[in-house]
């Protein structure tokens, strides 16, 4: 697959249930600020990706809904209210529609760098396939090709799951795109690797990170 043909989609929980696992780590009157914060520089690095031709939020929250719309994503509301894997199937089945080339991602992937999604994208095929996490258990990217029911199977062992299901496995070196940010140690990962513009703010303002690059290049290094 080539050109801008994939329409990607990103549900987001409101902020006040968002990363419970991740509460702790900056200080709780700044916990939907950081949710937020990573959501934002998710939005952004998959907006960046050529092979991206729009982005889709599936959320019910408004200040969410309004951070991402001035980014450039569209955003439609949950209207399942059933879980993650219904949002979903909502956002790539019903609403972006199964004509498309659809992938859905975590809202939780501050490092991700766009060349890194389009790497993944170019070797996803028609079918259904998934980049599993760094821990090796979970799921940060499914996709499903035109024709292709997505059929999302994300909780805990997601990546078994979902390679049971017929899932192909996506093998590429791509750190920035397999490490979502559930815990405090997830974050002096992502840290290390280099965020987004928005988390690297946030954290600085808190005293927490000064050194932190907000470069996330757009383009694999030479």
């Amino acid at each position: 697959m080539s050109g801008a043909d994939w329409t990607a989609v990103i549900p987001v929980k409101r902020l006040a249930a968002a990363k419970s696992r991740l509460r702790g780590a900056v200080p709780e009157a700044r916990h939907e600020e950081l949710a937020l914060a990573m959501v934002r520089d998710t939005v952004t690095a998959v907006g960046a990706c050529d092979l991206v031709a729009e982005v889709l939020v599936v959320t019910d929250d408004a200040e969410v809904a309004a951070a991402v719309a001035a980014l450039g994503a569209r955003v439609t509301p949950d209207r399942p209210r059933a879980g993650l894997n219904e949002a979903m199937r909502h956002g790539a089945d019903s609403v972006a529609g199964p004509d498309r080339s659809r992938a859905v991602l975590t809202g939780d992937l501050p490092a991700l760098r766009p060349y890194e999604l389009g790497a993944a994208l170019l070797s996803a095929g028609t079918g259904r396939s998934i980049v599993v996490d760094a821990a090796g258990t979970g799921t940060v990217l499914l996709t499903a090709g035109p024709g292709t029911a997505l059929d999302p199977r994300f909780g805990v062992g997601s990546a078994a799951a979902h390679a049971a299901s017929g899932a192909r496995v996506l093998a590429g070196d791509w750190p920035g795109l397999r490490q979502d940010v559930d815990t405090a140690a997830d974050l002096r990962t992502v840290l290390g690797l280099g965020a987004g513009e928005h988390t690297c703010t946030l954290l600085r303002d808190l005293g927490l990170t000064p050194g932190c690059d907000c470069r996330v290049p757009v383009s694999p290094p030479r």
